[in-house]
Parts: C-alpha cells; structure tokens; sequence
C-alpha cells in the first residue's frame, strides 16, 4: 500500500464511521463507463459540496490492494449489478492535489514530484516492472507485469491554476500527455475520475483536455444528485435529529439541477445538525475570500446585477465562452459563471438564469457588498439604508421619490410602463432587507395577498412592513386595500409594530406617490 499508488481504503473507512449519507450510487455510474470512449470525467462543484468524499470512496472500491466488501455492504452500491465485477480490481493513481502543494514550492515542481513518487511505488512494488524516465511507459509497465489497469482519482485537480497560473500550461501539458494519448489511454487507464472547483481549462475556444467529460455546476447533468444533499436526504437527517427542516431549507437549500430538484451545502447541513445552530459556515472557506472582489469589478451593468440580486431577482447569464480560471474576465457575464461555479450562485440551465440561492450565501453578499469600496454600490447602500429609514419615520415624499429614482435608473425604457416593473422596483429600492429582514412575496393575509411583506429579523428591532401596490390609482387606494383586505391580522402575535405602506404610479404623469400609515 502506498501513497500515491494504491493508497487503500481507510480514508473512506473513517468517512462512514462519522454520520455518512450514502453517495455510493456516483460507483455505480463510473463503473457504466469503464474501459470505453466515456471513461474519462471531470466532475466539477464548489467546495465544501463534498468532492474528496467522493475521491476517498473511489479509491476504497476500486483499489485492488485491500478488500472493501465489508465496507460498502450496507450501502446503495451494494444492490447494483456492477457492484462485484469492480470492486477492488484495479491499481489506483490518488493525486491530492492540494495535499503536495507544501512538498512542491507552492506547485511549481508538482510535475517531477509526482512522476518521481509514483514511480517510485511503482518500482516498490514490482521490481520486475521497467520504471525510467518515460512516466507513461513506467504506467504501462505497471499495467503489463500486474495485469491489472489504472484508474486515476484527482482531488482538486484545478487547485494549481487557481492558486499558481503561471505553472498552469505545464501541467497542462502533463495532463495531455497522459489523457490525449489515445495508446495510452486505451492500453493503461480503465478510468479517470478528476474533481475541482473549476471546469476544464479552455485554451481559445477548446477544452485544454477535451477527451474529459464535463459534468459541472452549471450542468451537472446525470451526476446532479451527488453534486451535494438532496432534499430527501436532508428531510431524513432532520428527521433522525429533531432539527427543523423549513429552517435547513431556508439556510442551504436554493440549488436546483433537472431531474433532482432541490440540493444543499453538504457541510453547512451537517455543521448546522452537529451545532444545532444555523450559521453561514460559508466564511469557514477560503470561497468567501474572493466574493468582494469579483463583484468589484467594474464591468457595465455588474454593480446593477448585484443589486438585483440582493433583491432576490432573478438575472440572466450567459456561460459560453468562460475561461474557466479566476484571471481571465472578459465581462459581466463572465464573473458571474465563475461566482455559479464558486457556488455563490444557483443556476437554472433550462432558463439560462441565476440568483442567490439561501440565506448562508445571501449573508456573505451583504459582508461583502459592505467593504467592496465601490463608489456605485456604496452609494446603492446608502442610499437603501435610508430608504428604510424614511419609511419607518413615514416620510412619504422622501420614500416616493427614491423609488421614483430607482425607477427611472434600473427599468429599461421599454418595461418602464409594465405594471410588472414596479414590482421589482420596490424590491431594488429594498435591495438591502436581507440585513434585518425576511421578504415574502404575495402573503396569504387576512382575507387576500399582501404584494411584498418584510418581516424583521427578532434581533433587528425594526418594524413589519406591509407594501402594497397600485397602477394608475392613489396610494390612498393601497392603504384603504391593507385594511380592507386585513393584512396585519396575518402579523398578530409576532411582536412588531407594523407600517402600513401604500405605492402607486400614474402611468401617464410618470409620478410615484406614497402613504404611510402605522397600526
């Protein structure tokens, strides 16, 4: 048993003897494309969506240098056909990439020390097998004297180009000498499982490795309901815990893949059970590091994109032609594909949208747009920050004329009449709430919907708004409709004052009035 080569099956042995939610059914689809045309996979995902677990439990059923029968016997792999025809028969490459980052001056001598290693162990354990200067003939050696093929795991195979561009070509380099050899690959390799935060490189407009399939966060396609927790998976943990599950859903839901539906943070929904605390845990990663200078950036329409989505709105995003590192940005909409793929974003491939997706990310947004020290998004701030203040004091002109401004700033000439604009206006002119607020849109309330309720935070000590809104009638209208209709019976009991806000623009005049009233 080594390190690199065959290095066992104790890491996921460890794994399962820790609360474990069973992902053995990823084996099942890697072993439907071993030793054919799809057996290489990049399988991308932000971090702490549980990636190296993946690697280990790879690694302890295919490793033929331990017996891991016992191991996977409870699990849903066990029932698959596949399950006895795999199961420890085949040599393993483990590369942690971020495990030799100190060993290697920060990845600059990755290349020679894995091949040196590697070979090594290669030589240690067949010393009839021919190991020299030729890393993929000392592979293939390997494979001739064992008579057993290679299935290469990568943990964090990106980490290098994240962290150190300029040795990126090089490894590159090394990759495609060992992948793009079709000799080689047919003749050592039965399969290549790699993961990372970013999808493969592109070189122009191609895949620096392009044999790789790429199961990513934008499209994670077959490979979606191990991307993290589904839904059914965290109804059961809360279950099996007595936590509550709105508040799990609240906090780490919000990422949706077809054929799946709802899929969490594994390791935030596992803190939060371990703690029994809901917490962001997000700032735990060195993720977060990155998120005020990406939304720094000064790319056109970028610092109305992150207001919008503070908002809760839904933006739209083209993902074609990223680069897949973090230096090379062309636009607006290439800072957003990355911040999907660093997870920061939920994407909806099938509507080409996306949106923050909980309240642990949201929670980093607003850290984050706090200390960006752009002028555009502090005055954004500033300004929402006394939006607030002027509705809570009932100054009605002020609050009119903000949303008047937002208005006219943020809707595109040819939505600014729709009645549906205004809507999302208020939630613009709003666009902070999130720091001592809950929105809910169309609120079941007294004998009808409210359009937008902001329900305070307990430890905020701001009061319940009621917004309703009005299209070429009064704001009088608005208020006299809150009433009418009941709206604050809905908020008895939960311990706020509660102000009464009543909006409403006249098409024709192109004014915005306001009415404010507490109750």
């Amino acid at each position: 048993m080594g390190i690199y080569l065959n290095p066992g099956n104790a890491g996921f042995a460890e794994m399962i003897r820790d609360e474990y939610v069973d992902k053995t059914g990823l084996i099942g689809l890697v072993n439907d494309v071993i030793d054919t045309g799809r057996k290489l996979i990049c399988s991308s995902r932000a971090r702490r969506f549980g990636k190296s677990y993946a690697a280990q439990m790879l690694c302890a059923y295919y490793d033929q240098g331990c017996d891991s029968r016992d191991l996977f016997g409870n699990y849903e792999i066990s029932t698959n056909p596949t399950f006895t025809t795999h199961l420890n028969q085949y040599h393993v490459l483990y590369w942690d990439i971020t495990g030799v980052e100190p060993l290697t001056d920060r990845y600059r001598n990755l290349v020679p020390f894995l091949m040196k290693r590697v070979s090594e162990e290669i030589k240690e354990a067949y010393p009839e097998a021919e190991v020299g200067e030729d890393f993929a003939a000392a592979l293939a050696s390997l494979v001739q004297v064992s008579g057993r093929k290679i299935v290469v795991l990568i943990d964090e195979w990106d980490a290098p180009i994240r962290e150190n561009p300029e040795i990126g070509q090089e490894y590159l380099k090394f990759l495609r000498s060992l992948f793009k050899n079709s000799g080689i690959t047919a003749k050592v390799f039965a399969a290549a499982y790699m993961t990372g935060i970013l999808p493969i490189r592109r070189d122009g407009s191609q895949s620096a490795i392009s044999a790789f399939d790429e199961y990513t966060m934008v499209k994670p396609r077959q490979f979606a309901q191990y991307v993290g927790f589904t839904d059914d998976d965290v109804r059961k943990l809360c279950e099996k815990h007595g936590a509550d599950y709105p508040q799990m859903r609240r906090w780490y839901n919000g990422y949706t893949f077809k054929g799946v539906g709802a899929v969490y943070n594994p390791n935030s929904v596992m803190k939060a059970i371990r703690y029994d605390d809901f917490d962001s845990y997000w700032t735990e990663t060195s993720a977060a590091e990155g998120l005020i200078s990406y939304i720094s950036k000064g790319y056109r329409g970028l610092s109305k994109t992150v207001a919008e989505l503070m908002a809760g709105l839904e933006v739209p995003v083209e993902t074609k032609g990223f680069a897949n590192d973090l230096v090379t940005f062309k636009d607006r909409d290439d800072v957003l594909t990355l911040m999907i793929h660093l997870g920061y974003l939920a994407y909806d491939s099938e509507r080409g949208v996306a949106r923050i997706p909980n309240d642990e990310v949201r929670q980093e947004f607003s850290r984050a747009i706090r200390q960006t020290g752009h002028e555009e998004t502090e005055q954004r701030l500033a300004e929402c920050d006394q939006l607030f203040l002027d509705t809570v004091e009932g100054r009605e002109d002020a609050v009119a004329a903000q949303i008047a401004k937002v208005h006219r700033e943020e809707t595109a000439p040819l939505h600014y009449n729709r009645e549906a604009s205004l809507r999302s206006v208020i939630k613009l002119a709003y666009y902070t709430y999130r720091d001592n607020y809950l929105q809910w849109e169309e609120l079941p309330a007294g004998e009808g919907y409210a359009d937008i309720v902001y329900l305070p935070k307990p430890e905020s000590g701001w009061p319940a708004l009621v917004v309703e809104l009005k299209w070429n009638e009064p704001a009088e209208g608005a208020i006299a409709q809150i009433k009418e209709k009941k709206y604050p019976e809905a908020l008895q009991g939960y311990g706020s004052e509660i102000v009464l806000v009543g909006v409403s623009y006249d098409r024709d005049s192109k004014e915005h009035r306001c009415r404010i009233e507490k109750c």
